[in-house]
């Protein structure tokens, strides 16, 4: 991984790790990322959605960070203990090897929950190493100041209605704002950090040693345990499980919410505007969530989810966005309101910094299909539905049969102005053709008359006005020419033959077109102005939809090497953000739900096609 820089504010060091190179741990409330010169570069307390503690990725001299690594040059790897989130930093030095192990402990109760505990175990292995670490909190994104006081092997950072305490078993010294530490470890030795919040019945308590070595033993069983319930035996199985891991750790264990990405305003371009909030529960990236979570046998998390849409998403009071928000706050709040950081450089200068989406208020009809069809999986592999959720879906798919003709946004959220795109009346397909399947295996009462009529006028529109006879191809919106790649999705919700000439056409023209080494481009900005400025990468979900599509077109050898040349963009523990750059640079938030989950997906169906 290159040498770890000694202190990436200060001259001589890195100031900003790329988004790549870093691990993710998380105890199913929050995350942190750990680059791979053992800085935490983000970490929110108490929730995904919370302000910053740790955001030196956003800012290397405002954001805050968390430095732990060897003082003398070394060379790093990071890697993941088997089969969990626990995550190994080693440090190689001409005098020794040592690692620090990070993670955050799952489980122990409600009390242990609100500490929110995040565990930094430093281990000599060989020889000996000096280490050196540097805890420089920045509340609410950089802009709280707090006070620090140090008592003993404690250090208490308050700030304006957040605590946060640090304990060590090494020396620790007061500076400015900050604490560092200097200690030496031979082999065998051990140091430990603990983070936790404290507030409330909550005070700070020491991570002794022993009780380290505890923690880090339950952390490893919770995640075996998770594990072991996967079904998938097929190829690839560990890049699969990674997936499943990383899906997991998006999860907000108290409502069963499920978060985009963990990270905002990570850039989908280094210099360009597209930087964006991701800690949200998009409807469509979460119900895509439980679909390879259902694939893979993990039933919990899609009855954890769907509790969170009959509770907090079920039919609203008709907005103009309709009966549904297309993403909502991990409590399931609407608000979430749009807001520029601009005391924040932005990660690599790339500003603006936002927190919050606008995107919120946007009309996008596609989100109904990939409820419906979630929900329609769910009964189906899972656990029946109840009658009033089958009522909510009756309400929801009757609007849609009401409104599915407007213009609307799109998948791709642009903010060029409304049209009528092709995905979106696809998923209004996709939304009534479940429900009609649900109501005729189960006997559910639905006014199939008006659903079947509505369905049907649905595709015939979509065959005529969503076709372009000049190109060859299934377009992005009616009587246009504009490629679009979110219609590889036609063949995979069985909405056409994938072996119709019609769709062998327009997978040849996406493939001279928007692909490029097996990467594919969501659409060209050029040709279709979607409000921003710059370029951006190839879209990771659209580059495993591809693969998907080709087995089903029966093109198995090409789709296996499109399926193996994107799993060497991953990064070296096979996390994925959204975006690759034409250098084959990972972009956008990390990681990415939309990635993983379509990684699955695509392993799923080429291993089964391989047989």
């Amino acid at each position: 991984m290159g040498e770890a820089a000694q202190d990436r504010g200060m001259p001589g060091g890195r100031r900003y790790v790329p988004i790549a190179e870093h691990g993710l741990i998380g105890d199913l409330r929050s995350v942190a990322l750990v680059g791979t010169d053992g800085t935490i570069d983000w970490y929110c307390c108490p929730a995904f959605d919370a302000p910053s503690v740790f955001a030196s990725v956003l800012d290397a001299e405002r954001g805050g960070c968390f430095e732990l690594a060897a003082s003398v040059p070394a060379r790093t790897k990071q890697f993941y203990f088997p089969d969990t989130n626990v995550l190994i930093t080693r440090f190689f030095t001409e005098d020794g090897v040592g690692e620090v192990q990070d993670f955050m402990p799952v489980g122990g109760g409600q009390a242990e929950a609100e500490r929110h505990r995040l565990i930094r175990r430093v281990v000599c292995v060989r020889g000996s190493i000096p280490f050196r670490t540097r805890v420089a909190p920045r509340f609410d994104y950089g802009s709280l100041p707090h006070t620090v006081r140090l008592t003993g092997d404690t250090a208490v950072f308050e700030a304006t209605g957040i605590a946060l305490a640090l304990t060590a078993t090494v020396p620790l010294e007061a500076d400015g704002p900050d604490v560092r530490g200097d200690f030496k470890l031979s082999e065998g030795e051990t140091a430990v950090f603990a983070l936790d919040k404290v507030g409330g019945d909550v005070t700070p308590r020491r991570c002794a040693r022993t009780e380290a070595e505890e923690q880090f033993a339950a952390t490893v069983a919770y995640w075996r345990r998770w594990l072991s319930a996967s079904r998938y035996k097929g190829r690839w199985r560990e890049m699969v499980h990674r997936s499943a891991l990383t899906l997991k750790l998006l999860t907000y264990a108290p409502t069963g919410a499920i978060v985009a990405a963990p990270t905002t305003s990570l850039p989908e371009e280094l210099g360009g505007e597209r930087n964006w909030d991701y800690r949200y529960v998009w409807v469509r990236d979460a119900a895509f969530c439980v679909y390879a979570l259902l694939r893979l046998g993990f039933t919990g998390e899609a009855e954890a989810f769907m509790d969170f849409v009959t509770r907090h998403i079920s039919p609203g009071d008709g907005k103009p966005s309709g009966p549904l928000q297309i993403m909502y706050g991990i409590d399931g709040r609407t608000e979430l309101p749009e807001r520029t950081l601009d005391h924040l450089e932005g990660h690599h200068g790339s500003a603006p910094v936002r927190v919050g989406n606008a995107a919120a208020d946007q009309l996008q009809l596609d989100i109904y299909g990939a409820l419906i069809d979630s929900i329609y999986l769910y009964d189906k592999w899972a656990k029946p539905i109840s009658s009033g959720q089958w009522d909510d879906v009756c309400a929801l798919v009757d609007w849609v049969c009401t409104h599915w003709d407007q213009p609307d946004e799109g998948i791709w959220e642009t903010r060029g102005g409304r049209r009528n795109f092709l995905y979106s009346r696809l998923m209004c397909w996709v939304a009534i053709e479940r429900a009609i399947r649900m109501a005729n295996r189960r006997g559910l009462p639905a006014d199939l008359p008006r659903w079947r009529e509505c369905r049907d006028t649905i595709y015939r529109r979509i065959m005529s006005r969503g076709w372009s006879e000049e190109r060859g191809a299934f377009v992005q919106h009616e009587n246009g020419d504009v490629l679009d790649a979110a219609v590889l999705m036609m063949p995979l919700t069985k909405f056409i033959a994938p072996t119709d000439p019609k769709w062998l056409s327009t997978l040849d023209v996406l493939t001279e077109e928007l692909v490029s080494d097996s990467l594919v481009y969501r659409y060209d900005p050029r040709s279709s102005p979607d409000g921003l400025r710059g370029d951006e990468g190839t879209f990771s979900i659209c580059s495993f939809w591809y693969v998907e599509a080709m087995v089903h077109a029966g093109r198995i050898d090409e789709a296996r090497l499109a399926f193996e040349k994107m799993l060497t963009y991953a990064n070296h523990l096979g996390l994925y953000a959204e975006e690759i750059s034409h250098t084959g640079e990972q972009q956008g938030n990390f990681p990415q739900a939309f990635t993983h989950l379509a990684l699955i997906s695509a392993a799923f169906n080429l291993d089964r096609a391989l047989g």
